[in-house]
């Protein structure tokens, strides 16, 4: 994540639940509020209800990679926390990579380039 750093702490978590706003669909949750700085920060939470840890993880390191290849979309000054809900336990890369472009759509933080949109 070159232009993005990690939300490590849980009062920054708090943060963005209380005062951000969210969207979903049917694989992820997304909590977004501007940070007022030049960086992007990225959470994510995986709750065990989705699975045990390998699962959990495993989702994890998708949404990570996901955001990665594509935070030259994203605006720039933003805290976002990314949930994985259940739906999304046995689900492929490129519906976790579907649903969260969807969910930066809904936002409106996405910079779409109709180029790229045509590979989806």
């Amino acid at each position: 994540m070159k232009y993005s750093e990690s939300l490590k702490k849980n009062s920054d978590f708090k943060n963005v639940y209380r005062n951000g706003k969210s969207y979903a669909n049917r694989y992820l949750v997304m909590y977004v509020l501007e940070n007022g700085t030049e960086r992007n920060r990225l959470g994510i939470s995986v709750s065990k209800k989705v699975g045990n840890s390998v699962i959990r993880h495993h989702l994890t390191r998708l949404v990570r990679e996901s955001y990665r290849l594509h935070e030259d979309m994203f605006q720039s000054g933003l805290d976002m926390v990314v949930i994985a809900r259940t739906t999304a336990k046995d689900i492929s890369y490129h519906e976790v990579e579907s649903a969260l472009l969807h969910l930066g759509g809904l936002h409106k933080i996405t910079k779409i380039d109709k180029k790229k949109m045509e590979s989806f």
